[in-house]
């Protein structure tokens, strides 16, 4: 082929990308606005706007439901799957492993544990309000638990210590909040089980100025870093001859993923399948470029979970359903078959 040509290949490649972002965005605004259109009052549209950006022209009641009730809880959905599947897109990257997930290193449990503690044992870091010990507890345990997976990236600087140092992690953590449940009371025991499925009903406008604003201030890193992790997936050893101090590439990106992951995971429990499906979907549908793939993995996880938000308000009706049951039960059957088609091919 010739330069021209190549040229111009590649030219098509970054114009098809930019429709698939776009038209992930579309989809994402048309999810989102259904979110708050669905509800025990349904309202239209037209009326859902006026709300929004004209409150002057709907009823009081319309908006405080609006407003107050459904906006917090729709943007909610859409800030965790951006964190979510930014930090798996990531972790998976600087892994070079497809199953990597916040949550599969522990990220999660550690946030169980914390949270644990401050229903059973009302544990929790000095000086926090009550109403605000819960999420604090789980965000000090999540981002210690990545800070600790640094610091053994940081001794061992090998891959598969990273992930079966994880590992161990999970186990841990699992067997502790298991004793927790077993010398729980009642009451205890439930909001405890009750916040492991993940729910989103602890939406609320401080919750997504704080995870909104993680994500903000992340996300131009991630971009930064975006050529330096597509040279990664060529190997440690080609991107090291290229000038890129491997290692610190790691530290950064696990930086960013405890950031996200334990911001999310605060406020909303745990949530299972975003962060390992979300990129995957991505990766099928953009390649292997960061530039696109990072923002398309966002754009993909935030719609999967605004998707779920209306599935878990519309599967039962009359009841919301934690929206950790809806994304186990959508992301099990859409990950076999991401996996069943990659076998195929």
């Amino acid at each position: 082929m010739t330069a021209h040509s190549l040229a111009m290949a590649y030219r098509k490649t970054l114009r098809k990308r930019l429709w698939i972002c776009a038209a992930l965005a579309l989809a994402l605004l048309a999810s989102l606005l259904t979110d708050i259109t669905l509800g025990s009052t349904r309202f239209a549209a037209a009326d859902v706007l006026l709300a929004i950006f004209d409150p002057v022209q709907v009823s009081a009641d319309t908006q405080v439901i609006v407003r107050e009730l459904r906006l917090p809880f729709a943007l909610m959905a859409v800030l965790v799957g951006v964190a979510l599947s930014l930090a798996g897109a990531e972790m998976q990257t600087i892994l070079n492993n497809p199953l990597a997930s916040p949550f599969t290193l522990g990220v999660s449990s550690a946030a169980s544990l914390g949270a644990a503690l401050a229903i059973v044992l009302d544990l929790g870091v000095p000086g926090v309000p009550p109403s605000w010990l819960i999420t604090a507890n789980a965000f000090v345990f999540a981002f210690a638990s990545v800070l600790l997976l640094q610091a053994v990236a940081s001794m061992t600087g090998g891959v598969q210590s990273l992930v079966l140092f994880g590992i161990a992690l999970v186990f841990s953590f699992n067997a502790m909040v298991a004793l927790l449940q077993y010398l729980a009371s009642a009451d205890a025991l439930q909001q405890l089980v009750f916040w492991s499925m993940g729910s989103l009903s602890r939406a609320s406008w401080p919750a997504v100025q704080t995870l909104g604003l993680v994500v903000l201030l992340v996300i131009p890193f991630s971009l930064r870093a975006a050529w330096q992790m597509t040279t990664l997936r060529l190997g440690d050893e080609r991107a090291e001859t290229l000038g890129i101090n491997v290692p610190r590439l790691r530290l950064g990106a696990l930086l960013r993923i405890s950031l996200l992951a334990a911001t999310a995971v605060a406020f909303v429990g745990t949530i299972g399948f975003i962060g390992l499906v979300g990129p995957h979907i991505a990766r099928l549908l953009i390649g292997e470029d960061h530039r696109f793939f990072l923002p398309a993995s966002a754009l993909t996880g935030a719609l999967i979970m605004s998707l779920s938000a209306i599935v878990s308000k519309q599967l039962i009706p009359g009841v919301v359903l934690p929206i950790g049951i809806v994304t186990a039960i959508v992301g099990v059957p859409l990950f076999m078959s991401l996996i069943l088609k990659r076998g195929r091919s």
